[in-house]
């Protein structure tokens, strides 16, 4: 069965999501590195099974100069030496936040991201997880559909 959309969010109630859009792309402009940024949005829309966003993301993080194995490889970023310490900790802090009913944000990755993050920096890496799980769950929970280019035959 293909996913068909539920609302088109966006025309059902645009003053809201046109706010909702200002806040992430405010946060998109605090400063974090776009490189960093694009992981983080990728690893919490693979945690809540989000294709319209992992379509997008993955697609900004080539643009920003994301490599095809570090992408293939991030939702096993632990057994991975690709990403740096300063990433791992922000990964671990994105899934610590994304699956906080279990995880209860774990003193452990928090003093990792300490270690890596002003807390300038942490409470703005906190503000994108919290918009990148609200766009996972805006479009999970109307199913938009990312776009599909046409295949041409073999």
């Amino acid at each position: 069965m293909i996913m068909q959309p539920r609302l088109n969010a966006l025309a059902a109630a645009p003053g809201l999501i046109e706010q909702w859009l200002a806040f992430g792309n405010a946060v998109h402009k605090s400063g974090l590195e776009d490189s960093l940024m694009e992981l983080v949005k990728i690893r919490a829309s693979q945690i809540n099974g989000c294709a319209m966003c992992l379509h997008m993301h993955t697609a900004g993080a080539r643009k920003h100069g994301e490599t095809e194995e570090r992408l293939y490889l991030l939702d096993a970023w632990r057994e991975s030496p690709l990403y740096t310490p300063r990433e791992r900790a922000a990964l671990a802090w994105t899934e610590a936040l994304t699956l906080l009913p279990e995880t209860h944000a774990p003193d452990a990755v928090y003093k990792e991201l300490s270690a890596h993050f002003t807390e300038r920096e942490q409470v703005h890496l906190t503000l994108l997880i919290v918009a990148i799980n609200g766009w996972n769950r805006i479009n999970v929970g109307f199913r938009a559909v990312h776009p599909v280019a046409e295949r041409q035959a073999a």
